[in-house]
């Protein structure tokens, strides 16, 4: 297997499909690059060489006792980007990814970065706090820390409905996305699972969204249940003033899979646009999506297995 070496020792396993411009993909807790199948395809079909890695601790990357913290997932990170001589890269967060990406490019800047897209971030900060007053109170994440520890698989399946809105009236969400779900969850290390938590709950990304001067892509479901819009993407969008901001009406926080057409369009759509320059201090700007190329979408369609249509 495919994998790299972290300044740790730890080695991370990643997918490296098709050839072009780099995508690298960033995906959420307690899932794996597995998660991003349909956006790797989608990429790699239409042109773009498409990158996903296991985070340390899950799927197929060592279970590390230390470094589960959102500074190791960046250089990490970093490291991949550094090991495969990528450079002019896309990169795509999804969920804890999405923070991943940030502290990255607050740790790394965006000398090798083109874009970003931020799917249902943690970004800029869950944990309620005097800074953060609408954040989530700290109980919420000591429940789901107990929850692993008494009963780990029992508590991927209570998540999992919860991850892709199957239990709101009238979701369709098949078992076969249920299932792969606790799947990818049952891949992750239980201390990585746990200690992740206190990772994705408590970094404060404020001053790292600060260093964005690349274009970016904000996508955030509207009835997102884990990461709330209010809390992450409508924060976000604010401090990213030049940021393009899609919201997804009644979608969770699986997106990717319930409103997989929707995504996949929105994604090849900004990963296509030309950037040009713009003012000093940004290193420039996507084009309006009325310039942009039109162009045929390529990809496996899911979503109709989840049961949603857009």
């Amino acid at each position: 297997m495919p994998m790299i070496t972290a300044k740790d020792g730890a080695h991370i396993f990643y997918k490296d499909w098709g050839s072009g411009q780099p995508v690298v993909l960033s995906h959420g807790w307690p899932l794996n690059a597995d998660a991003w199948d349909d956006q790797l395809f989608l990429l790699a079909s239409n042109g773009y060489r498409a990158i996903a890695h296991d985070r340390r601790g899950h799927g197929r990357s060592t279970q590390t006792w230390a470094g589960n913290d959102m500074d190791t997932y960046a250089d990490d990170l970093a490291t991949l980007v550094r090991t495969l001589g990528l450079t002019n890269v896309i990169h795509i967060g999804h969920s804890t990814g999405g923070g991943e990406v940030t502290r990255y490019i607050g740790r790394h800047g965006t000398t090798n970065v083109a874009k970003a897209v931020l799917v249902d971030a943690v970004t800029p900060g869950l944990l309620k706090t005097p800074k953060n007053p609408d954040g989530l109170p700290l109980q919420e994440f000591d429940q789901i820390r107990a929850g692993l520890l008494a009963n780990e698989s029992q508590f991927w399946r209570d998540f999992s409905p919860l991850f892709y809105g199957a239990n709101r009236p009238g979701a369709k969400v098949s078992q076969g996305v249920l299932d792969a779900f606790w799947l990818m969850s049952m891949q992750c290390g239980l201390a990585a699972a746990h200690d992740c938590v206190k990772a994705f709950s408590e970094s404060d990304f404020t001053d790292d969204l600060k260093k964005f001067d690349i274009p970016t892509l904000i996508i955030h479901g509207d009835d997102d249940q884990v990461v709330p819009i209010a809390v992450g993407g409508n924060r976000t969008a604010k401090l990213l003033k030049d940021a393009t901001y899609k919201v997804y009406k009644g979608a969770p926080h699986g997106l990717m899979t319930t409103h997989q057409r929707q995504f996949n369009a929105d994604l090849l759509e900004f990963v296509r646009q030309r950037s040009q320059s713009t003012a000093p201090g940004r290193r420039g700007f996507a084009e309006p999506a009325s310039r942009a190329a039109s162009s045929t979408l390529v990809s496996r369609d899911r979503s109709r297995d989840a049961g949603y249509s857009d």
